[in-house]
Order: C-alpha cells, then sequence, then structure tokens
C-alpha cells in the first residue's frame, strides 16, 4: 500500500525538487534484553548521522565517514540507499538523483544495531525529503522498516527512542514505547571481533521446553517493570533460558564475561545478536565498578562505552534554506 500524497495533492504529478536536502540522527540498539527475544529494544545514545540531497544526476552516491569508511557500498546497492529507495517506491514518487554524505558512530557486526540504523536512516531521510510530496506516518515507517529488516525489535526503538515493545500480527508491525527509569545507566563492551546475526540465529533451537518458555515470559514481564519502575530488579530481570546459552559457543569470551560480571551481581546480558554486552546498570557508580572486573578479566580487548538511553529516536530535519 503505497503512502498518502498530500492533501490536495497526487504523488506522481510532484517530484522532489532538485537541492532539498535533510539531516538525519539515529540512534544504536540493544535488542532483546536479555530474555525478551526479538520482542525488547532499547534506544542508545550513539549516532549514525546522514545529510541526503537531491541532485540534477541520476543515480546515488555515498561517502562514509567513520564507521564502515572504505568498506561498504558507496553506489544505489549500499543499505541507506536502498532504504530510500524502498520508502520512495511505497510513496509512488520516483528516486531522484541523491548524494548522501554518511557519519557513523555505530559498530559493525557487534549487536547494536547497526543494519537496524542504515534502514531507519533512509526511511526517515526518505520522510523528510518527501514531505509536501507524500506522507509516511510513524506506522508506515515502522512496517516499511521492518520489510527490510525482517524483525522490529531494532528498527522500532531506532525509530522511536526509548524501551519498546514490538510485536508483529496480522496488520503488519506494532510497537509500544516506554520511558526507562531514570536511575538506569547502560554500559556496553565493545569487542573487537564481530558477529554475524545469521550465524547467531542458526544457533537457535526451533522448540524449547515449556519451563524455559514460562521462565522467558516471567522475566520479560519483569524486565519491563525492572526498567520503567524498579532498576533494583535488573538482575533476576535479565535472566534468560531462551537464546543465550545456545549461542555461546559462537562468542565464548562474551559468555564467559557475562557470567562471571552476573555472579558479582552485574545485570549482564548479550546485546542483540552479540557479540558486545549490556550491562543495565542501575546507578552510574555501578558502571565503573563493571568496567574495572572487564578490565581484570578479559582476554581481548574490550571498549567500554557508558550511554545514555535515548528518548527521542530518529530525527530529521530540512537543511537551511532548500527547498
Amino acid at each position: 500500500m503505497a503512502a498518502a500524497p498530500a492533501p490536495g495533492t497526487a504523488a506522481g504529478d510532484l517530484a522532489v525538487p532538485v537541492g532539498r536536502s535533510v539531516r538525519v540522527k539515529v540512534p544504536g540498539t540493544s535488542a532483546n534484553l536479555g530474555p525478551g527475544f526479538d520482542t525488547l529494544g532499547l534506544a542508545l545514545a550513539l549516532y549514525d548521522e546522514l545529510t541526503v540531497t537531491v541532485r540534477a544526476q541520476p543515480g546515488v552516491h555515498v561517502e562514509v565517514h567513520g564507521v564502515g569508511e572504505g568498506e561498504v557500498p558507496t553506489d544505489e546497492s549500499n543499505l541507506v540507499a536502498r532504504s530510500i529507495a524502498h520508502a520512495f517506491k511505497a510513496a509512488g514518487v520516483a528516486l531522484p538523483g541523491l548524494e548522501l554524505v554518511a557519519s557513523n558512530a555505530i559498530p559493525h557486526g557487534r549487536g547494536l544495531g547497526s543494519s537496524g540504523a542504515a534502514i531507519v536512516a533512509g526511511i526517515v531521510a526518505a520522510k523528510g525529503l518527501l514531505e509536501g510530496i507524500a506522507e509516511l506516518g510513524p506506522d508506515r515507517l515502522l512496517a516499511l522498516a521492518t520489510d527490510l529488516e525482517g524483525h522490529p525489535d531494532n528498527v522500532a526503538p531506532a525509530l522511536f527512542g526509548g524501551l519498546t515493545i514490538a510485536w508483529m500480527s496480522d496488520t503488519g508491525p506494532s510497537h509500544k514505547k516506554l520511558i526507562v527509569h531514570r536511575g538506569v545507566s547502560p554500559l556496553v563492551f565493545v569487542p573487537d571481533h564481530v558477529m554475524s546475526t545469521a550465524l547467531a540465529r542458526s544457533l537457535q533451537p526451533q522448540s524449547v521446553p515449556h519451563e524455559d518458555a514460562v521462565f522467558n515470559v516471567s522475566r520479560s514481564a519483569l524486565l519491563v517493570a525492572a526498567l520503567v519502575q524498579s532498576p533494583e530488579l535488573l538482575l533476576a530481570a535479565t535472566e534468560d533460558k531462551l537464546h543465550q546459552n545456545y549461542r555461546a559457543t559462537a562468542m565464548p569470551e562474551t559468555h564467559r564475561l557475562i557470567s562471571e560480571l552476573r555472579a558479582s551481581g552485574f545485570p549482564a546480558v548479550v546485546s542483540g545478536a552479540g557479540p558486545s554486552i549490556l550491562v543495565l546498570c542501575s546507578d552510574p557508580a555501578q558502571r565503573l565498578a563493571a568496567t574495572q572486573l572487564v578490565a581484570d578479566h578479559a582476554e581481548t580487548s574490550w571498549q567500554p562505552l557508558m550511554l545514555a538511553v535515548d528518548f527521542l529516536g530518529a530525527t530529521v530535519h530540512r537543511v537551511d534554506g532548500t527547498p
């Protein structure tokens, strides 16, 4: 279903004017959060930024700075560019020539939602470029992003910020955004090595014991309460029997460090598909102690990132003076 054109216009009658330019900012995310497999996601104050400008020449050119520079495609096959094209097609508007300049800070292949952020950056950039031509509302943005990502648990917090509960129904993806308790202080440990999301998912069994399923249902419900209202419950709330142990063989140091952190009272989980570690500390001082523990016990290099929760999600603004 195509997006609705602006009132009084037909989308096919209008083209995005040459020179129109928008700036986009998208947060990184951590999905699952322990027990909330494929359902819960948290937006983190670690950002990819993007400027997209309509040009007279056809085709797409991408310039990348920071993470991914010299590694990701710089033409129409770039994931951000493909996401813009997907949104334009859904809106029924011809894709113009585009110049993209990306400044990336979200690590790739580390379980911090880099692909979801790229998809959301493209979808939201399209929304900004199509202002006054076609309307892409929040539900449509989520549906378009989920089309490309395959599941909504990362793209929902990247779009909307905060803590999100995402689910699929007969009508497509839906979400509920919640505001995280101010006492929650996320800490992420990022290793040098990467992890394939496809590989991580391949290690997941098709069925699990009934008691494990019940265990995770209880912990997922408790986790929402802990993040929103009662951070002191985070250690118990982040217990998981659904996916992390099955993936342990693919990232042994992640598994070992999480076990040591949890044994010392820190609510540590695999961030997304890994191999990064997310610690949902209940106060800022706890982050320092957790950082010291990892420094003392890690066998390889891990970068600690003391991050805030992002409450805004993706933002888009027209560059001043552009049509």
